[in-house]
């Protein structure tokens, strides 16, 4: 099954939602989130979060006391990683 996530991510053409690749799969949401999670400690997936500092321009999470306000706004994006695993 893990190798299934990874494949549906190479070969997808343009994003893909989790809530249909679950269904998809016939898992569980945070089943698949657990394997995602996985991958992207193996360095296979990339998890890029909307928060500050990581992408969202315009955001000086720095300069805030108590965090960024914006720090879930933006869209969580799972890219595919390095080949070699790095």
């Amino acid at each position: 099954m893990l190798h299934q996530v990874l494949q549906a991510f190479e070969t997808a053409n343009g994003p893909v939602a989790l809530d249909d690749l679950s269904r998809e799969l016939g898992i569980e949401r945070s089943a698949l989130e657990g394997m995602i999670a996985f991958w992207v400690r193996k360095g296979r997936l990339q998890e890029h979060g909307g928060a500050c500092g990581q992408s969202g321009p315009g955001c000086s999470c720095g300069s805030h006391p108590d965090g960024c306000s914006f720090a879930q706004a933006g869209p969580r994006v799972i890219t595919l990683g390095e080949k070699d695993g790095k």
